[in-house]
């Protein structure tokens, strides 16, 4: 396990993934971050890539040959290296194996670097390719953050506040984790959305064109929360496992398939390319008080 503190944070980064693990504010004494009971959902923040969301059947096409890869890509499987360090931040790397290439058949390197500044945390990602031919690829975020937040607030008390007013549907995953061909109605004209467990027994809330570059978890009820700031990103997911005190903020530079996806890479919604030689990088932050 590796960790940064300064005088406000101390965040935690399990190598295996690059996933964070903890996020404790000295200030306010509050752990922001699901603890990852395995009786609801062992993951805590899992990186997403070399896809977003599951693929139809399990399986995509590229040149002719079909591969197989699980939901939100391989990365939780791996260990990554420290690459870099300093005081108030850690870059953790990982590149093609003879695992990877089984699944995704370019060579690349993704580094996932945590900083730190005060009471905000910056996670970065950087893809580079290094092979010699067009690599596809999507990433995302999956960070789980507690809810109820405070011990004297139940998870009712807490609500999702959209930094801009939001008209927009949301894109309902079947049962076998792909995109309904159509969306239903659910954010009208308002900034906030109530939580409550149910709101995400039929799975994610996908959204395709949100408005707002943050979203913060609030209560009237406390003066603690948070604000994930991701600017850019073209989807988004919201998601806690049943009747599980957390709710997952997700960024996504991608999305999982539908039932009508032709399978091939290339052409899959929101795939992102990169040339030979080419980097890609985007970050998201979250300030925590």
């Amino acid at each position: 396990m590796q960790a940064l503190s300064n005088e406000v944070l101390t965040i935690k980064i399990n190598p295996k993934g690059a996933e964070l693990t903890s996020i404790f504010n000295h200030e306010t004494g509050l752990e922001y971050l699901w603890n990852g009971n395995p009786d609801f959902w062992p993951k805590q923040s899992p990186v997403l890539f070399p896809i977003v969301g599951g693929l139809r059947n399990g399986t995509y096409n590229y040149k002719g040959k079909s591969y197989q890869m699980g939901r939100h890509g391989f990365t939780r499987e791996f260990e990554f290296e420290v690459t870099q360090q300093t005081k108030s931040s850690i870059t953790f790397t990982l590149q093609q194996n003879e695992k990877t290439l089984k699944q995704y058949p370019f060579n690349f390197s993704f580094s996932v670097t945590y900083s730190i500044n005060k009471n905000m945390l910056t996670c970065a990602y950087s893809v580079t390719n290094t092979g010699y031919e067009i690599m596809y690829f999507s990433c995302g975020a999956h960070p789980a953050f507690n809810v109820p937040l405070t011990s004297d607030t139940t998870y009712t008390d807490w609500y999702l506040n959209f930094s801009s007013i939001e008209n927009t549907p949301k894109w309902v995953l079947s049962k076998n984790g792909l995109i309904d061909n159509e969306p239903v109605t659910f954010l009208e004209n308002t900034q906030q959305l109530p939580l409550n467990k149910p709101l995400f027994y039929g799975d994610a809330l996908i959204f395709k064109n949100l408005q707002s570059n943050a979203i913060s978890i609030k209560s009237d009820k406390s003066t603690h929360g948070l604000t994930l700031t991701s600017t850019g990103f073209p989807y988004y997911g919201i998601w806690a496992f049943k009747d599980a005190d957390f709710v997952c903020l997700e960024p996504w530079f991608g999305l999982n398939d539908t039932e009508a996806s032709t399978g091939e890479l290339n052409e899959k919604e929101g795939i992102l390319s990169l040339a030979p030689a080419e980097n890609w990088t985007k970050n998201w932050m979250v300030e925590l008080f």
